[in-house]
């Protein structure tokens, strides 16, 4: 069984659930990175 993680944004612990203190979390993973992504910046810029 896998579970995906998440940080809550409001009290910044982790999470199993993807609302947490009444507002979405954040994925807990790292974004996959590869320096020939052309596309690269405007996901970080999204993400954050």
């Amino acid at each position: 069984m896998k579970f995906h993680m998440y940080l809550c944004r409001v009290c910044h612990r982790y999470t199993l659930k993807e609302r947490h203190c009444g507002d979405e979390s954040a994925s807990a993973h790292p974004l996959k990175f590869s320096p020939q992504d052309k596309y690269a910046k405007y996901k970080v810029k999204e993400n954050r």
